[in-house]
């Protein structure tokens, strides 16, 4: 009886390899763009005097909807809600890095996809600043839209910047 001394998935290792680099290219890149737009966040809360406020407060908004905007903004930090939000904030860019990286995927295939996904981008993250104008209205506009909206170009220019790294000789056509 033959006994066998290592298991194979009958893909060979570099295709293996190559089918899952788009993944963590993507988780890689939104951890990157998650901790970019926390650390700017930090510093604007570091300047402000109140750490963590900026993830405390768009936490409570977005878990606890029961708490009116003025005792919002008075009420003191909560760490729980910083850090659950700071989670789902990483878990939504991982998202959206992994999306990213299929679509950079697919123009290394077919450069003349290139400009229709920048255009796709460009429209989704004003869609996503509209959204957030429209449902965190009342913290945005009177506290924090400046910081929301420089830290997610800041999140971005990094995400782009490392998947450039990525893809040196990517190319697009209109």
């Amino acid at each position: 009886m033959a006994v066998r001394t290592h298991l194979t998935t009958g893909v060979p290792t570099p295709v293996a390899l190559d089918a899952a680099r788009p993944y963590q290219e993507g988780i890689i890149a939104g951890i990157i763009g998650a901790a970019t737009i926390t650390l700017w966040c930090l510093l604007v809360d570091v300047v402000s005097g109140r750490l963590f406020y900026t993830a405390s407060a768009l936490g409570t908004a977005l878990f606890d909807r029961g708490m009116p905007f003025d005792a919002l903004q008075k009420a003191p930090v909560s760490m729980e809600m910083a850090m659950m939000f700071m989670w789902l904030r990483a878990l939504a860019f991982m998202a959206i890095g992994g999306f990213a990286a299929h679509l950079l995927g697919r123009v290394d295939r077919n450069p003349g996809l290139g400009f229709g996904f920048v255009l796709l981008a460009v429209v989704f993250g004003f869609a996503f600043t509209v959204a957030n104008m429209v449902f965190a209205a009342p913290i945005l506009h009177t506290l924090m839209w400046p910081v929301a909206l420089f830290g997610n170009l800041f999140a971005a220019t990094a995400m782009a910047g490392y998947f450039r790294r990525c893809h040196p000789q990517l190319t697009m056509h209109p």
